[in-house]
């Protein structure tokens, strides 16, 4: 990294929801740095990734709570912003991107002026200014014919060209930080592979943060630098995205060898036998993986 000061900074970072029979912890004492680079975070369903990203954006609405002993964002006392600041800063310096367009667009607004929108907020622009920036972003995010797609409304557009619709309206204000929350889990392969080459030379030419919330190891470890592995609301692991198969935590390994292989014919896929002291577990952190 160009930049040695850290983008991000999150120490325990805790989020809790009311139930029947108390508070449940969604996220527990979640800590780590981000720096210009791409880092990702996996783990099962409901490991807690993406309220990890949701409580950095300030998402988490009453009655969920959220703790944190430090959140700095570009110098920035995330803790100490009231809500209105947060709203100034969200959208603008702090993007994310969720994992289906479908439920993000709005259905009766046409796409480019969504975009547009989302500039005007934050930029007080002209309207013809905004449509021009709209249009600018579609281009950067590779969409052939920009002009027919700021017309078009959500249901016109398929599902690839809906996300990167999304990720040039989450662009549109030059963010510092974006958080891409499983951005082309409903793509086919083809498309997920053309909207990471966006994303990615997007962290390295405008030298932003990216945090990319994934179930995929495989793909993780082929896109990110560092990767963040959870269970149950908590980080058990940190490493470097190239040593992902070196990963030393039993959770860790056990997803990796859960993973089915072409090269390696196996009759029965192993399953993972979870061990109660992984809730409670030191954070297993890589050489050279920052924590």
């Amino acid at each position: 990294m160009a930049d040695t000061q850290p983008l991000l900074e999150v120490e325990d970072l805790s989020v809790r929801y009311p139930g029947h029979k108390g508070w449940v912890e969604a996220v527990r004492g979640v800590s780590f740095t981000l720096g210009r680079e791409k880092l990702g975070i996996v783990g099962e369903s409901g490991s807690g990734k993406s309220t990890t990203g949701r409580a950095i954006m300030g998402l988490i609405r009453p009655p969920g709570e959220v703790t944190a002993r430090r959140l700095v964002f570009d110098g920035r006392d995330l803790n100490a912003m009231s809500e209105r600041q947060k709203r100034s800063l969200r959208g603008d310096q702090l993007t994310m991107v969720m994992q289906d367009p479908k439920f993000s667009l709005n259905p009766v607004m046409r796409v480019g002026e969504q975009i547009a929108e989302a500039f005007r907020i934050h930029h007080a622009a002209a309207r013809g200014a905004a449509r021009r920036r709209a249009i600018e972003m579609l281009e950067a995010v590779r969409i052939r014919d920009p002009e027919r797609v700021y017309r078009a409304y959500p249901h016109e557009l398929s599902g690839g060209m809906g996300q990167r619709a999304m990720i040039a309206m989450m662009l549109v204000s030059n963010p510092r930080l974006m958080i891409a929350d499983e951005p082309t889990s409903a793509l086919d392969v083809t498309v997920q592979m053309q909207v990471l080459g966006i994303l990615d030379d997007l962290v390295s030419e405008r030298g932003m943060g990216l945090i990319f919330i994934s179930h995929d190891l495989n793909l993780v470890a082929s896109f990110c630098d560092r990767i963040l592995i959870m269970y149950a609301g908590r980080v058990v692991e940190i490493c470097r995205a190239a040593r992902l198969h070196e990963a030393r935590h039993p959770y860790t390994r056990g997803l990796l060898d859960a993973l089915p292989r072409v090269e390696a014919r196996q009759e029965r896929l192993p399953t993972l036998t979870r061990d109660p002291a992984w809730l409670t577990g030191a954070t297993i952190v890589d050489e050279g993986a920052e924590a």
